[in-house]
């Protein structure tokens, strides 16, 4: 394949659209990074790019386009939500260095529509069961007697959530839970 292969950048800061495709066009030479404000911006080319970037804002605003490219999309989120288990999360704040190792492991494989599993991070049913109330802002009795289990099994769960995804904040598993489609926005109480 001797074509470059792109990445679209669709956030609103000017700021961060330079940072971005300076950073990838300095350290990844293959790609060929486009800047956008917005989705409406480049939804004529929308399917002719490998990769997305964007902001968490964009990524909710949008969620129907980005939940069918999620393997293939990178959002940058704020304090509160741990990077390392899902590699599509970029820190706002992470170093430079942070940012290469986060994106090179994706953006270097030979086949990038073939992105890595999450194997046994998978969570089970009831993990999702247990995932979807805590998103929707129910408590640990209220999960229980929605579920029917006991209080020490909701515990249990919610360790082993926390234990496979390296999350361990309520908006950090509301944003994974929205970005793997286990829940959607309009469920989430305000």
């Amino acid at each position: 394949m001797n074509r470059n292969r792109q990445i679209a950048i669709i956030i609103p800061d000017t700021l961060q659209q330079l940072g971005l495709q300076c950073l990838l066009s300095e350290y990844f030479p293959l790609y060929r990074p486009c800047c956008f404000s917005s989705l409406e911006q480049f939804s004529h080319a929308a399917d002719t790019f490998d990769f997305y970037i964007t902001d968490a804002d964009s990524y909710l605003v949008s969620l129907e386009f980005f939940l069918l490219r999620r393997n293939r999309t990178f959002v940058i989120v704020r304090e509160g939500v741990a990077p390392a288990p899902a590699p599509l999360l970029l820190p706002a704040r992470a170093t430079m260095e942070t940012l290469i190792e986060t994106l090179q492991p994706l953006l270097t494989a030979e086949n990038t529509t073939l992105l890595p599993a999450e194997g046994s991070k998978e969570l089970s049913s009831r993990e999702i069961d247990v995932l979807q109330e805590i998103v929707r802002g129910s408590t640990n009795r209220e999960i229980a007697e929605h579920l029917s289990i006991s209080l020490n099994t909701v515990l249990s769960h919610r360790k082993n959530i926390t234990a496979k995804l390296g999350i361990k904040t309520v908006s950090g598993l509301t944003f994974y839970a929205i970005m793997n489609g286990i829940i959607s926005g309009e469920e989430i109480d305000s």
